[in-house]
C-alpha cells in the first residue's frame, strides 16, 4: 500500500482534536538541567546498555533464529521478549530524530533489518508462536502477548515516521497492523489481548496515515474488552480489565500497566470518534484512582502477586509495587487527558510521577534500574552483579537487567521523547506544563525557559518570538504551590494566564514556594496512619539509614511534625525510643523516649545511590498523631 503522512509532528501522542495541541521534539529542546542530564545519560549509556543485554540474552537473536528457521529450539526469553527490541527501536527513533546522530541511525537500521527478516508474508511477526514445534498463533490470548507485541512494534514505527519519515520499520508495522485488522476485525476473532497496548498504537497509526480502519480496530478492541471474552484466571478477569465494560467501570483496576495502557488507548479512541461518554468514563476512573489508589510518589500498583492496583486506600509503603512501567502508563494516560480537557491536575500528576518514579528508577550511570519502587526498605538491599540477569522480585537495589526487562526499555523511550511533554498550544496561545530549562519555538511563539527547578522555584520565561497581536501565555501553578507569585503578584494553584501583546525580550517570572512542607495521609490509608511525609516543591523526600549516626535504627525512630532547611538539606527531629523487650513485640504505649537525633531527608529519587540502606518515606510521629488531627 502507499502511505502518505498526514501528520508528521514528532510527538508520542498527536490527537487530531482536543482542548490542547501537543508540540513535537523539533519544537522543544531541553537545555542543561535536571531533565537534560537524564536524557543525555539515556542516549549516551542506556541505549547501548539495553542493546548489549538484548544481544547477551538472545532476545534480539530470536529474530535471526526466526528468519533462519532455528525456532523453537534457539528461542530465548519470555513470550513477550520481542517487545523489548521494539521499545529500544522507538527510543532510537526519537533520539535520532532529535539529534541526527548517524552512528545511532546505523545501529537502528541494523536492528530493523533483523526484525524485518522475521516477518511472515501475511504480516504476522512473533518469535514465540506459529511455527512447527511452537504453539499455534493466537492460541493463548490471555498470556501470549502477541497483540501486545504488535502494539510496541507499531509505536516504534510511528515514532520513526514522525521523527524522520517512513522507513522499513514503518512498513513492517503497517503490514502487522493490516494483519491484525484482518484477523481480529468485525468478521474475525472476536476477542482481545490479555495485555492492552495495541489500542493506543493503532490510533497513532491512524493519526499518521489517515487510514480509518486502524481507528476502527482500536475502537473494536476497546468495546470488546470487559465482555468476558478472555478466560477467567486465578487473579480474576479484572486483572486484564475484562470483568466489565469500560463505560461501567468506576476506577482503574487489575494489573496496573494493563489498566493504564488500556485507559490511554481508550482516551485516544474517544477523542478521535467524538465519544464523550467514553471519555467521561476514563476521566472518572482516573480521578478515583488518583484519589484512592495512588502513592504519594505518583506510583500505581500496591500488590506484588499480580502487579495490580489494590482496593481503595490499600497503599502499604513497604509492599508498594509501584512498577516503573505503570508510572510510564500513568504519564501516557494523564497526558492524553490533559490534551483532551486542558486541566492542570493532569499535569500535576505527570510532574509528581516524573520526579518521584521515572527519575528514581535509573542509576546515575544509566546502566541499572528499579523495576519496583518501594516507599519503605526495611533491610539493606543487595547490590546485584553488573553482568547477571536477576528476577525482578529479587532485586532490592537497581539491577542491570531482569528476566522481565520491560522497565529499562520503557524508560529509554520515555526519556528520548521527554521534551514533548513540556508544553502545548491552542488557538489563544502557549501553555507550559512542566518546568525545565528549555527552548520552545513553535509557529508564532518562541521562548527561552531558564530555571534550576526542582532545586529552586524560580522559572524565568523570556519571549523570543511573538505575533504583534495579543495572545495568552499560560503557566501551570502546581496544586502544592500555595503562595506562588507571577511577576510579583500572587497566583492560585491551577493556571496563571497572561494575555497581552508580547515583544521579543519580554521576561515573565514565576516564583514557586520551595520550603519543605509536612504532608499527612488520608486517615483511611491504614498502613500509614499516624505518619507524615515531607515534600519540597515537586520532590518527595525520604530518610535513609546512611545519614543516621551509628546504632540508630531508622525503623525505630519517631519524628516531630516540623521540617527545616539547614546547609542545603531538609532536616526533621527524630526521637529514639525504647522498643518492647526482645521476645514479645508488644509493650507499653507510648514507648519511652531515649534520645533525639537530627534526621536529614534526601530526595526520594536519590535513594540507594550511596550503597545499600534502609529507607522510608512515611515517618511515624512521636505522639502517633498527624499534624492535622
Amino acid at each position: 500500500m502507499t502511505v502518505s503522512i498526514s501528520n508528521d509532528k514528532a510527538t508520542p501522542a498527536a490527537p487530531t482534536t482536543g482542548r490542547l495541541r501537543p508540540l513535537g521534539l523539533r519544537e522543544i529542546t531541553l537545555k542543561p538541567g535536571f531533565w537534560q542530564q537524564r536524557q543525555d545519560t539515556n542516549r549516551n549509556a542506556s541505549l547501548a546498555h539495553i542493546e548489549h543485554w538484548l544481544e547477551k540474552t538472545g532476545w534480539l537473536g530470536n529474530f535471526d533464529a526466526a528468519a533462519e528457521g532455528r525456532l523453537p529450539g534457539a528461542r530465548r526469553g519470555r513470550e513477550f521478549s520481542d517487545t523489548e527490541t521494539y521499545k529500544l527501536l522507538e527510543a532510537m527513533a526519537w533520539e535520532y530524530g532529535r539529534t541526527g546522530d548517524p552512528a545511532l541511525d546505523e545501529r537502528y537500521r541494523a536492528i530493523v533489518r533483523r526484525v524485518a527478516a522475521a516477518q511472515e508474508p501475511d504480516g504476522y511477526l512473533n518469535t514465540n508462536f506459529g511455527r512447527p514445534g511452537q504453539a499455534p498463533r493466537y492460541s493463548d490470548l490471555e498470556w501470549g502477548h502477541e497483540i501486545y507485541s504488535y502494539g510496541h512494534l507499531i509505536q516504534a514505527g510511528v515514532a520513526r515516521a514522525r521523527a524522520t519519515g517512513p522507513d522499513e520499520l514503518f512498513q513492517v508495522a503497517v503490514r502487522a497492523a493490516d494483519h491484525v485488522c484482518e484477523v481480529f476485525g468485525p468478521d474475525g476473532i472476536a476477542s482481545v489481548c490479555g495485555h492492552a497496548e495495541i489500542e493506543p498504537a493503532l490510533v497513532e497509526l491512524y493519526r499518521v496515515t489517515g487510514e480509518r480502519r486502524y481507528l476502527e480496530q482500536a475502537r473494536l478492541f476497546v468495546e470488546r474488552r470487559g465482555n468476558q471474552v478472555l478466560a477467567d484466571i486465578e487473579f480474576g478477569r479484572s486483572y486484564f480489565q475484562d470483568d466489565m465494560p469500560t463505560r461501567q467501570a468506576e476506577v482503574l483496576r487489575g494489573h496496573a500497566v494493563r489498566a493504564t495502557y488500556l485507559a490511554a488507548g481508550t482516551v485516544d479512541v474517544a477523542v478521535e470518534t467524538g465519544d464523550a461518554g467514553l471519555l467521561d468514563a476514563v476521566t472518572r476512573q482516573w480521578r478515583n484512582a488518583v484519589a484512592r489508589r495512588t502513592y504519594l510518589t505518583g506510583g500505581m500498583g500496591s500488590r506484588h502477586q499480580d502487579e495490580a492496583f489494590g482496593d481503595d486506600y490499600v497503599l502499604p509503603p513497604d509492599r508498594a509495587y509501584s512498577e516503573t512501567c505503570a508510572a510510564i502508563g500513568s504519564v501516557m494516560l494523564s497526558w492524553r487527558l490533559l490534551l483532551a480537557h486542558g486541566d492542570a491536575e493532569y499535569a500535576d500528576l505527570i510532574e509528581r510521577t516524573l520526579f518521584n518514579v521515572i527519575a528514581t528508577s535509573p542509576a546515575d550511570d544509566g546502566r541499572a534500574f528499579f523495576y519496583t519502587n518501594t516507599l519503605h526498605q526495611r533491610t539493606p538491599g543487595t547490590e546485584p552483579a553488573p553482568d547477571v540477569l536477576v528476577p525482578r522480585a529479587a532485586s532490592s537495589l537497581r539491577a542491570p537487567w531482569f528476566a522481565v526487562s520491560c522497565c529499562p526499555t520503557n524508560l529509554a523511550r520515555t526519556y528520548a521523547s521527554l521534551a514533548a511533554y513540556l508544553a502545548t498550544v491552542d488557538d489563544d496561545g502557549l501553555q507550559i506544563h512542566q518546568y525545565a530549562a528549555a527552548t520552545i519555538r513553535t509557529g508564532r511563539f518562541g521562548c527561552e525557559i531558564d530555571t534550576s527547578y526542582p532545586h529552586e522555584g524560580r522559572i524565568t520565561v523570556r519571549i523570543t518570538e511573538s505575533p504583534d497581536t495579543p495572545w495568552t501565555l499560560s503557566l501551570r501553578v502546581p496544586h502544592w504551590a500555595t503562595g506562588a507569585t507571577l511577576d510579583g503578584r500572587p497566583v492560585e494553584p491551577g493556571w496563571a494566564h497572561l494575555n497581552r501583546r508580547f515583544s521579543p525580550g519580554d521576561v515573565v517570572v514565576l516564583e514557586l514556594p520551595m520550603q519543605p512542607r509536612i504532608t499527612a495521609p488520608d486517615p483511611r490509608i491504614d498502613a500509614i496512619r499516624g505518619c507524615v511525609a515531607v515534600e519540597r516543591g515537586p520532590i518527595v523526600l525520604c530518610a535513609e539509614s546512611v545519614d543516621l549516626p551509628p546504632g540508630v535504627d531508622l525503623n525505630a525512630l519517631r519524628v516531630l511534625p516540623h521540617a527545616e532547611e539547614r546547609d542545603g538539606a531538609v532536616v526533621v527531629t527524630g526521637l529514639t525510643v525504647q522498643p518492647p523487650p526482645h521476645g514479645w513485640p508488644y509493650g507499653i504505649a507510648p514507648e519511652p523516649i531515649t534520645g533525639t537525633v537530627d534526621v536529614p531527608l534526601r530526595p526520594y529519587h536519590r535513594w540507594a545511590r550511596r550503597g545499600p540502606s534502609t529507607m522510608r518515606v512515611w515517618l511515624p510521629l512521636a505522639d502517633g498523631r498527624t499534624n492535622q488531627q
